[in-house]
Parts: C-alpha cells; sequence; structure tokens
C-alpha cells in the first residue's frame, strides 16, 4: 500500500523534480562551456606549428590493418630502381607482401574517412608514380585509387591524387585509361579550386592529356575548353601557363577552332591578347604560340587584328627577350599572309620594328632572320609598304644576316627570297645600289655558286642579276666564278635557271671584264644550245592541230542529251 499525499504536496513535489531538472541542465551546460574553454586556453596546446585537426574520425579495424602494412612495405625498402614486371611481388619487412595484397591496402585507405590515411595512400600512390614504369602503375591496378583519392575534401590528398594524374598522362595508354575511367571529370573539378597547389597539379594533368590528338575530342566532351579559357585569367601565373599550353595544343587542331572561338564573345582571343602583355616571359610566348595556331583561319586573323591585336605584337619585338621576339614575330609572319592585313601592319610600323628586330637578334636567332624576311617579303607588294623599306634599315639588316655565321640554311633561303623580291622593285633598285658593298656582293656570289642548294643559288644569283650595270664593278674580282655558274644555269633542265642566266648576261655584256668572255666560244655554244631547244619547243607546239584553250576560257556548251549532232 502506498503512502498516501494530499493534492498540496503533490504539487510542490512536481515543482521541485522541475527546479532540479532545470538546474541539472544548467549545470551541464555550464561544465560543458568550462571543459571547452580549458581545452582551447593555450596553456594546454601543443608546441607545434600544425593547424589542429578539428575532426578525427574513428580508425576502423581494417583500415589500421592496411595503413600498418603499408608502413612495413615503406619501412623495408624503397621501390626498386629498375622497372620491375606487373607480376612481380613487393616485399614487406621479412614476409612477402603480393601485389595484389598492396593494391588492397591502397584501395581501402584510399575510401577512407581518415584525412591522415588519405594523405599517407596519396603520398605513396606518388612515390610509385614517380618511380616505376608509368604504363607499369596502370597495369597494376592503381589507377582506381587514384582516381578515389581525387574525390577526398583534404587539399593534400588532391594535391598529390592531381599530381600522380599528371605523372601517369605522360603516356599514351594512360590516358586513355584516365578517360575511359571518367578521370577527367574529376580533374576539371579540382581545376577550380582555391588551393593553388591543387590547382596547379590538375591543370597540368589537363595540360599532359591534351598532348594526345586522340584525348581532345573527350576533354572537349567533359568541358574542358571554358574551363581552361578562364583559367588564362588566373593570378597564379603557372596555372596562366599551363592552361595556355593546354589550348595550344588543342589549337593545333583545327576542327576544334569553332568550339574554342564560339566561347562567349571573343572571350578566348581577347584572353590571349590580355596575355601577351604577362610581365613572366615564359607565358606571354606561349599566347603568341596559340593564337599562332589559331590564325591558320583568315576570318580569326581578321577578327585577331580588329581586336587590336598588332599593337602589343609589335611592343613585344623590342623584348630584348630573344623567345618573346621569336613568338611574336612568327605570328605576325602569319598576319602578313593575308593581303587584308597588310594596310593595318605597315600602318602600326611593323616594317621599321623588323628592321629594328633584325638589329637586336638578327645575328643570334634564325627563327627572327626567317619570319622577319618573310614579313618583309609580304610586306612589299605596295607603294606605301616599299616607302617603309626605305626609311627603315631593313635591307642592309638582311644583308648581313646572309652571311652571318649562326644563319641557318634554311633562314639564308628565307633572306636571299627576300632580297630577290626587294630588288627587284624599281622604287628600292636606288636603295640596293647604296646599301650593297664589296662584301656583300662577295657573300652573293658565294652562295650563288653553291651546287648543293639550288633554291639559296637561285635567289642569290637573281639578287646579283638585279643590281644592274652600276655595280658591275664589284663583280669584277669574281666574274670567273660569276660566269662559271651562269654557264651550269644555262645546261640546266629548269628553265627558270636558263633565263636568269640569260638575262644576267644580257646585262653584263656592255661590261669591258665580262663582254669578252660572254661573246667567247663556250658562251655562245651553250647559248646557242638553248635557243636550237626553245626553236625545238616551237615547231613541237605547232604541230599541235588547233590552238591549247587558255586556263581562263570556259569549254564550250555541249548540247543535252538526245539532241542532234
Amino acid at each position: 500500500m502506498g503512502l498516501g499525499v494530499c493534492e498540496r504536496c503533490a504539487r510542490l513535489l512536481e515543482q521541485l523534480v522541475a527546479y532540479v531538472r532545470k538546474l541539472s541542465r544548467e549545470l551541464v551546460e555550464r561544465i560543458k562551456e568550462c571543459v571547452k574553454a580549458i581545452s582551447e586556453c593555450c596553456c594546454l596546446r601543443k608546441k607545434t606549428t600544425v593547424p589542429r585537426t578539428l575532426y578525427h574520425p574513428v580508425v576502423k579495424e581494417h583500415e589500421r590493418r592496411a595503413a600498418l602494412e603499408l608502413l612495413q612495405h615503406l619501412d623495408a625498402d624503397s621501390v626498386q630502381e629498375q622497372q620491375p614486371h606487373a607480376s612481380e611481388t613487393l616485399h614487406c619487412s621479412g614476409s612477402e607482401l603480393t601485389g595484389r595484397e598492396c593494391l588492397h591496402a591502397l584501395n581501402t585507405l584510399a575510401v577512407s574517412e581518415n584525412h591522415e590515411l588519405q594523405q599517407s595512400a596519396a603520398a605513396y600512390l606518388l612515390h610509385l608514380s614517380q618511380q616505376l614504369n608509368k604504363d607499369l602503375v596502370v597495369e597494376m591496378g592503381i589507377l582506381d585509387p587514384i582516381l578515389d583519392l581525387l574525390e577526398s575534401e583534404d587539399p593534400t590528398v588532391q594535391c598529390n591524387s592531381c599530381a600522380c594524374v599528371a605523372i601517369l598522362a605522360t603516356s599514351d595508354v594512360n590516358r586513355e585509361a584516365i578517360t575511359s575511367a571518367d578521370g577527367v571529370l574529376q580533374i576539371l573539378v579540382l581545376a577550380k579550386s582555391y588551393d593553388p597547389r591543387v590547382q596547379q597539379n590538375a591543370v597540368g594533368a589537363l595540360l599532359n592529356l591534351t598532348r594526345s590528338e586522340r584525348m581532345l575530342e573527350a576533354l572537349c566532351r567533359e568541358g574542358a575548353l571554358p574551363v581552361l579559357a578562364l583559367l588564362l585569367q588566373s593570378a597564379d601565373s603557372e596555372v596562366q601557363f599551363y592552361s595556355c599550353c593546354a589550348l595550344r595544343n588543342v589549337a593545333a587542331v583545327p576542327e576544334y577552332h569553332p568550339r574554342m572561338l564560339g566561347i562567349g564573345d571573343c572571350f578566348l582571343l581577347k584572353s590571349l591578347l590580355s596575355l601577351l602583355s604577362s610581365p613572366v616571359e615564359k607565358n606571354s610566348c606561349q599566347a603568341c604560340l596559340c593564337l599562332r595556331n589559331f590564325c591558320v583561319n583568315v576570318r580569326t586573323q581578321e577578327e585577331l587584328v580588329a581586336l587590336g591585336g598588332v599593337s602589343p605584337l609589335i611592343s613585344l619585338l623590342s623584348s630584348p627577350a630573344v623567345q618573346k621576339a621569336e613568338s611574336a614575330i612568327s605570328l605576325l609572319s602569319a598576319l602578313s599572309q593575308h593581303p587584308p592585313n597588310r594596310g593595318t601592319l605597315v600602318e602600326e610600323g611593323l616594317v621599321q620594328a623588323v628592321g629594328k628586330l633584325l638589329l637586336l637578334h638578327g645575328n643570334s636567332s634564325s627563327t627572327i632572320v626567317s619570319h622577319g624576311a618573310m614579313t618583309l617579303c609580304n610586306l612589299s607588294a605596295t607603294p606605301t609598304s616599299q616607302q617603309a623599306v626605305m626609311n627603315s634599315e631593313c635591307v642592309s639588316r638582311l644583308l648581313e644576316a646572309l652571311a652571318a655565321p649562326s644563319t641557318t640554311e634554311q633562314a639564308r633561303i628565307c633572306v636571299a627570297s627576300c632580297l630577290h623580291q626587294l630588288s627587284s622593285l624599281d622604287l628600292l633598285k636606288p636603295l640596293f645600289a647604296k646599301e650593297v658593298t664589296a662584301d656583300h656582293v662577295s657573300h652573293l656570289v658565294s652562295f650563288a655558286d653553291q651546287t648543293d642548294n639550288p633554291e639559296l643559288s637561285f635567289h642569290a644569283a637573281s639578287t646579283i642579276g638585279q643590281l644592274g650595270m652600276k655595280d658591275a664593278p664589284l663583280l669584277s674580282p669574281h666574274s670567273d666564278v660569276v660566269l662559271g655558274y651562269l654557264l651550269r644555269f644555262l645546261k640546266s633542265q629548269e628553265v627558270r635557271f636558263q633565263q636568269l642566266a640569260i638575262s644576267t648576261l644580257s646585262t653584263l655584256k656592255n661590261d669591258g671584264c665580262f663582254a669578252d668572255a660572254i661573246s667567247g666560244r663556250l658562251v655562245q655554244e651553250q647559248l646557242l644550245r638553248v635557243r636550237m631547244q626553245t626553236d625545238r619547243t616551237s615547231e613541237l607546239l605547232r604541230t599541235v592541230p588547233s590552238p591549247l584553250p587558255r586556263l581562263d576560257e570556259a569549254p564550250s556548251a555541249k548540247g543535252s542529251e538526245g539532241s542532234d549532232p
């Protein structure tokens, strides 16, 4: 039988219980606050510069065993420097740890919720990627844990796993494996990371993937182009460089140009033009090279000129950095090939800039010499541009570059071709008569006499043929050599060499030093042979029953089927 209480006492007891509960809750909260305050006091902190980890997931037993196995393996010895085969076993502290068991340990740690374990796995995988044959790493099945680690929330893990992918992506086989395993999308996500280390490695991985043309379609399909274009505006110069290099690789394939140039309102072209002014030399150079790949399309050239791209490119020509100047002149040379661009290029002062460029780097860079000469050839078609050549030092710089020891054979051909074209222009003939010296003539004769380089020989001899009687005295010391190569030209099966020899002999026939030799037996016999050959060709042409139709004439209309003949 229970002890009964009155109604009043029952109410008092209920109030007491409620009061105690309230005090208990307040006490608990107060205790928690005190404990938290004490735990955060500096007096209890460890003397370390490493930030405290606020979240410590429980290490599960299978994760602990995997970590122990991996640690034992690392303690046993480092990965062999020689490249092992996929069938080899890995050894672990005196007991064999087979490849399957090691892979299982790595897979276990890669998907752990413990960031420290993920870091260990990522670091070890990075070590393997650096030490082993790249194809072997994927063959061993290690790509899967690497891609798992890309999804980690820990920046260190992301950084190391991206580095693994970047290393593995230097192999064609691995590139295909990465794209097949949907690794591109994961890399693109990390390319937008706010951690500069992660972003650099992610963009570096994308760059290595673009080195294979077969991978480009997969990259474009996953949305890599807009990401790379945006990264050109990154505050990190390394990220800018890697993204620009990647875009340059994609732009090397013209079929991707519409997709690339369709991003925004000329966004990519504007970003690349902005990068031209980068104080980082390699970034500016890569921007030039990327734009150069786009310039195979004349419409893109016109857009580039319309966006004001000529002025910053010409500014780069005055840079003391050779690579900057080389990149800029190669792009300007491409722009000068399209006739509608030439007026703007001349107005912007490109001819004078090329003259200064040849003075600055003409003796050290064959790339600059070649593209500078081609640019001048392309721009010399109008009186305005010819006047610009007269007002510059281009001709004298070209003559010096022709004989420079550092100039390659291919560059010499470009220079000789340019001199040939410029010397044939009536407006520039007085300039050549003024600029050409005895040394210049000596070098021209030497190149004209070469038998192992017909193109160089032809253009050098053509330039000599354009000099005229006024410069004939400069040829007198070389009369034997000149007559020697002219006789060889007359014997040539190429009509252009025969015609060049005849026109040069016609110019020199009134010079006392050459007159006797030209009227001599050897020269006259060769001229007679050429005349006979020409007469024979004329006779053969007369045997043709009807005149050959002109190329610009349309063939006569044919009757329709069923009509009378």
